[in-house]
């Protein structure tokens, strides 16, 4: 699993004319999936997730901050030939939702306030980065 983890002053998901995923001073997290994950590494991701310092040298966890989780199967792209990047690293979707909601679901079992996008749908998400921090976590 991937995640790339940035630090923000606000960031919203919207499908449609819907917002259906908004916080403010928090995380944007943007999950990947590949096809060896499994639930176990999902909820390691999470623990580093809601660990890592970096909200002014401190975790989410000791601001008690937001997430906002976004499940994102194109960090899973390879560009590295041609001009048109290659997905066949990311899992189906059929094997990444489960494990994009175990991620969710060990966050908040951890304490975290999350919210999410919606899975398989076109989003528009939005965000205000701070810092700027972008960490990328990888398992």
């Amino acid at each position: 699993m991937r995640a790339v983890v940035q630090t923000v002053s606000r960031a919203s998901v919207t499908v449609g004319d819907e917002v259906v995923g908004k916080i403010a001073d928090g995380l944007l997290v943007l999950v990947g999936v590949t096809h060896d994950d499994t639930p176990a590494k999902a909820a390691e991701l999470a623990r580093k997730t809601w660990e890592l310092r970096v909200l002014d040298d401190r975790s989410a966890a000791d601001h008690n901050a937001p997430i906002l989780v976004v499940s994102q199967f194109t960090l899973y792209g390879d560009a590295r030939k041609g001009r048109r990047p290659s997905w066949s690293a990311a899992a189906p979707a059929e094997t990444a939702e489960p494990l994009v909601e175990e991620y969710v679901k060990t966050l908040r079992a951890r304490g975290a306030t999350v919210e999410t996008g919606r899975f398989r749908a076109h989003m528009l998400v939005e965000s205000v980065n701070v810092g700027p921090c972008t960490v990328l976590l990888e398992l």
